[in-house]
């Protein structure tokens, strides 16, 4: 089998250094569609260094800080994990956050395995990373579950079901947010450069019609626009976000979110409004603090 559990469950954590300034972050922003309005103060206070407030930073961007294409994916280097990437998809992410991200940091990435879970026909690798600051205070952990196609069945735990049904009534909030048909171009420059989201051919060969959208790009997304919609822009106030990526989303096309607000935060889904409201984010929910 090419994951051997004990080996990648027991080994030390891959230690990857990290780095950022102001434009990476603005960079970052901008690819999550940030700025439009391009005179509106609570855009720019993701895009313009200048601001009176000051820039501020998405906790999101955590996943891509450094330009590594994605920090937490360093776990394929570890013992234990000999996979094909081409049977691999990012099943979901969660990330608590500790303090707000500053806008030019130099950070370690400390990234492991905490489980791998038998799915039958597919294993579960769940990674655990933690960014932590110059000071060696911890500023976010995320954990990513990286579903693997044709390496379950191993006889292992199935792991824990944590799905997040939403309320049974009306959403508080309905939000259409548009893409850009350049927009999965823009988020590769954050690192992320799988050609799946700009190369046709690699898309036609994964089934697709066309490259798609990365789902951390949607999820940043999501994640913008409750900030600013319910959290009064204030990055701030995120104090942890998840969800499941539920399907593919297409640039050029308008990510449909509904959101209720519960005892336990807020939870929401994201749809492809141009497809009939097929899904593309489910079981999230982001905390305020």
């Amino acid at each position: 089998m090419p994951i051997d559990v004990e080996k990648a469950t027991s080994a030390p954590p891959v230690r990857t250094e990290a780095g950022w300034d102001e434009r990476d972050v603005r960079l970052y922003h901008l690819a999550l569609g940030a700025g439009v309005p391009e005179t509106d103060p609570r855009e720019l206070r993701y895009t313009y260094e200048g601001h009176e407030r000051g820039l501020q930073v998405l906790p999101t961007f955590g996943v891509v800080a450094g330009g590594t294409g994605g920090v937490g994916f360093q776990v394929f280097d570890l013992p234990g994990v000999d996979i094909d990437l081409a049977n691999v998809l990012h099943g979901g992410q969660e990330i608590t956050v500790h303090r707000p991200l500053p806008t030019a940091a130099r950070a370690t990435a400390a990234t492991r395995v905490t489980a791998v879970h038998d799915k039958g026909k597919a294993a579960v690798i769940v990674q655990e990373s933690t960014l932590t600051g110059e000071d060696g205070e911890p500023l976010i952990t995320q954990r990513n579950q990286i579903f693997v196609h044709g390496e379950g069945g191993f006889g292992g735990d199935r792991g824990p079901s944590e799905r997040l049904p939403v309320p049974d009534r009306e959403p508080d909030l309905v939000a259409e947010i548009p893409t850009l048909r350049q927009q999965a171009l823009l988020y590769r420059l954050t690192g992320d450069w799988n050609p799946l989201h700009a190369d046709p051919a690699t898309a036609r060969r994964a089934g697709h019609d066309r490259p798609v959208l990365h789902g951390l790009c949607t999820f940043g997304m999501a994640v913008k626009a409750v900030t600013d919609r319910l959290l009064d822009g204030d990055a701030s106030a995120v104090a942890g976000c998840r969800t499941r990526f539920a399907g593919v989303f297409h640039p050029g096309e308008t990510l449909r979110l509904r959101v209720w607000d519960t005892p336990d935060g807020y939870r929401l889904t994201a749809t492809a409004a141009d497809r009939g409201d097929a899904p593309v984010l489910t079981d999230a929910r982001i905390t305020a603090r």
